[in-house]
């Protein structure tokens, strides 16, 4: 099969993300194979593409927001069949058994495994994923609405719990990305007043669209103090810029990754008033599956821009660029 891999972790621009021939692989016991039919393009694969992200698997091929139908099972696969439509996303595999686990935080499981980053992604004609980490997709989702769904806007769900906003409370979203312009649709249904602070005018005037009650620069105010806030853009120097906006006891979630260095934090004006800092690692399996179910109930959809998944170093570099608002979507082309 043809597929993406990174050959030499470095920017983008160099082109060490290269199309590659590699074998159709073989699903595990307890795995499935499946035909990609669409791939979101996340900010994580960008990181995974230029070596942010620490070298996991050599030559890994990207993707963890894969749509895609069954093609093969394994031996030990009892409630998937050929045929079934399927998606695939970042969390692969987890131990089962940790103190983590257990008390159902598999997110932080220490042995956790991660799609297109330990194993082969969806940047590819086929890939594999254990039975019990697909998710079964509603039908009203076409391909491409699905696809982003399955990172960025289950993370986006995580955050926005990990935000611990109050009910009718007052969120401010740093970053207009795949994730914020999900997360911002779920907020708003729930009754949240939404404040958007990103340095793109295409998405300042996508929020407004969406009903963000304002949308202004990175580094500016909102027009009130904010009860929550998800800082989505990878850049460390937002974190003191956040802290500040917050009201009394307000809370910020760090929903990255992979973040650029905080610089020092000032203890008055930026974490004094019971101020609280949450990092935000992965996600439950739970979480997705209560993630997709509110998006079909409040009719989250993504915006989206599709590529040629031939072309996803193209998309890769126009992500990196901000050419693009909400998210982009690769569709199988390879064969």
């Amino acid at each position: 099969m043809r597929a993406w891999s990174v050959v030499t972790p470095g920017p983008v621009e160099s082109g060490g993300l290269r199309l590659v021939e590699k074998p159709v692989p073989v699903p595990a016991d307890d795995e499935l194979l499946v035909r990609v039919r669409a791939c979101g393009v996340c900010r994580t694969d960008l990181h995974v593409a230029e070596g942010d992200l620490a070298v996991r698997r050599a030559g890994v091929t990207p993707g963890h927001e894969v749509v895609g139908v069954v093609a093969g099972t394994g031996a030990a696969v009892e409630d998937f069949a050929a045929g079934d439509r399927v998606g695939v996303a970042w969390l692969r595999r987890t131990d089962g058994t940790c103190g983590y686990c257990a008390r159902g935080a598999e997110n932080l499981c220490p042995a956790s495994r991660y799609t297109g980053w330990d194993a082969d992604g969806g940047y590819a004609e086929y890939t594999t994923v254990p039975a019990a980490f697909a998710y079964r997709l509603p039908g009203t989702l076409d391909d491409v609405a699905a696809a982003p769904l399955l990172c960025a806007g289950i993370i986006g769900y995580r955050a926005l719990r990990r935000a611990a906003l109050p009910p009718g409370g007052r969120l401010g979203l740093y970053g207009f990305g795949g994730s914020a312009h999900l997360t911002a649709q779920l907020a708003l249904a729930e009754g949240a007043t939404v404040h958007v602070l990103t340095r793109g005018a295409a998405a300042r005037r996508l929020a407004l669209d969406l009903g963000a009650a304002s949308a202004r620069d990175a580094y500016e105010m909102p027009p009130e103090p904010l009860d929550s806030a998800i800082l989505f853009a990878p850049v460390g120097d937002l974190v003191p810029v956040a802290l500040r906006a917050l009201d009394r006891g307000g809370t910020l979630a760090v929903a990255g990754i992979h973040l650029s260095d905080t610089p020092p934090l000032h203890y008055e004006t930026e974490l004094f008033y019971e101020k609280q800092v949450r990092s935000v690692t992965c996600n439950t399996r739970e979480d997705g599956r209560e993630f997709l179910a509110g998006a079909a109930r409040h009719g989250v959809r993504a915006t989206t821009h599709t590529y040629p998944l031939s072309k996803a170093d193209e998309a890769l570099r126009d992500l990196k660029a901000g050419r693009f608002d909400g998210a982009a979507v690769l569709l199988n082309d390879l064969s």
